[in-house]
C-alpha cells in the first residue's frame, strides 16, 4: 500500500508539473503576443482602413478588454482546442499547422537518425582514443559542425552538390513534376507515395530529403558527439572497468557492454533534446531548401505579424519538449531497472 501511494503521488505530481507548466507556457506567448510591435488589426484590415472599421475589428478580437480578461478569454479558447484563424491563410492555425508539421517530423527523423547513428560511434571513438589523432579529428569535426552556421552551409552544398554535381535533388520535398499526384492521406511523402504505389515519387522525395537532413543531422551529431564523449571517459576512468580487464573481458566488451551501457540512459536525454531541437530549430534549413515545413510557417507568419499563428507554434513547441521529456522518463526505465 504505501509503495501504491508513493506510485500515485509521483503520478499527481508529474500531472501538476505538467499543468503549471502548460499554464506558465501559456501566459508567457500572451505577454510575448502582447508586446510584439505588430498590430494585429491593422494586418486584418489594411493600411487604409477607416477608423471605424479598425475598430470596430479591435473591439472584436476582444483588444479593448482588460489585459486580465483578455488572458482568461485565450486560456478558454485554448483549452476548447480553439487556437484562432490565420492572417495569412484565412484557415484555423491548428489546421495550417497540422498540414505542415508533417514536413517537419519527417526532415528531423532523418536528420536524428542521421545525427545519432554518426554521434555515438564518434564519441566512443573519441572517447576510447583520447588524445590520440582519432580523437583530435572528432573534435574538429566537431567544432565544426557545431560553429559553421546552418543557413551558409545549407546555401553551398545546395551550390555544390545540387547545382555543380547533381547528386542530389534542389528545393522543396519534391520534383515540380510530381506535385499533386500522391493523394495526402498521412502528410509525410514518403509514406504516401508508398502506399500509392509511386515510386518514382518516392524516389524523388528521398533525393530532396537527403541534402538538408544530412545538414541538420551532422549538425546535432556535433553535439550528441561532445556528450558521448564526456559520458565514456566519465565512465572509462571507473575502477569497475579496470576489474572487468582482470576478469579476462575483451577491450571491445569491457567499452560496449559495460561502459557503454551505463550512459545509455544518459544518451535518451541527449538524443530526445536533440530531437526536439530539430523539430523546433530546422526555420533557417528549411527557409534554405523551401522546404513547407513548420519552421518556414513561424518564420512566415513572424514576419507579416500573425500573431495566432506565432503564438501557437509557440506554445507547440513547449508541448513537443514536454512530450519528449516524459518520453525519456519511460525510456529511463525501460533501459535503468533500478528506476522503476
Amino acid at each position: 500500500m504505501p509503495l501504491r501511494r508513493m506510485r500515485l503521488r509521483g503520478v499527481i505530481g508529474q500531472i501538476t508539473t505538467i499543468a503549471i507548466t502548460l499554464l506558465g507556457l501559456l501566459l508567457l506567448t500572451f505577454i510575448i503576443g502582447r508586446m510584439m510591435p505588430a498590430d494585429p488589426v491593422r494586418a486584418i484590415v489594411g493600411e487604409d482602413a477607416t477608423r471605424e472599421t479598425y475598430d470596430m475589428v479591435y473591439a472584436q478580437l476582444g483588444l479593448d478588454r482588460p489585459i486580465w480578461e483578455q488572458f482568461l478569454r485565450y486560456l478558454g479558447d485554448v483549452l476548447t482546442g480553439d487556437f484562432g484563424t490565420s492572417i495569412r491563410t484565412g484557415q484555423p492555425v491548428i489546421e495550417d499547422i497540422l498540414h505542415v508539421m508533417p514536413a517537419t517530423i519527417e526532415l528531423a527523423t532523418f536528420a536524428i537518425l542521421i545525427g545519432a547513428g554518426l554521434g555515438i560511434p564518434l564519441g566512443v571513438t573519441a572517447a576510447v582514443n583520447k588524445d590520440r589523432w582519432p580523437d583530435h579529428l572528432v573534435r574538429v569535426l566537431s567544432l565544426f559542425g557545431h560553429s559553421m552556421p546552418i543557413f551558409w552551409t545549407g546555401m553551398i552544398a545546395l551550390i555544390v552538390f545540387y547545382a555543380g554535381l547533381g547528386w542530389v535533388g534542389g528545393s522543396g520535398r519534391m520534383s515540380q513534376f510530381y506535385i499533386g499526384m500522391v493523394p495526402d492521406r498521412t502528410g509525410f511523402l514518403l509514406i504516401d507515395s508508398a502506399l500509392a504505389g509511386q515510386w518514382d515519387v518516392f524516389a524523388s522525395a528521398i533525393n530532396h530529403l537527403i541534402l538538408p537532413a544530412s545538414l541538420l543531422g551532422y549538425s546535432s551529431s556535433a553535439y550528441i558527439t561532445r556528450m558521448t564523449r564526456s559520458f565514456m571517459l566519465d565512465q572509462l576512468g571507473q575502477e569497475y572497468m579496470v576489474a572487468a580487464r582482470v576478469k579476462g573481458l575483451s577491450r571491445a566488451q569491457t567499452i560496449w557492454r559495460h561502459a557503454f551501457g551505463n550512459i545509455r540512459v544518459q544518451l535518451v536525454t541527449i538524443v530526445a533534446l536533440a530531437y526536439g531541437s530539430l523539430l523546433e530549430g530546422a526555420v533557417l534549413i528549411e527557409t534554405v531548401f523551401a522546404w513547407p515545413g513548420f519552421g518556414q510557417y513561424l518564420t512566415q507568419n513572424l514576419i507579416i505579424g500573425d500573431m495566432n499563428a506565432v503564438m501557437t507554434c509557440v506554445l507547440i513547441v513547449g508541448v513537443i519538449f514536454i512530450a519528449l521529456n516524459l518520453l525519456s522518463d519511460l525510456l529511463y526505465r525501460f533501459f535503468d531497472p533500478r528506476t522503476k
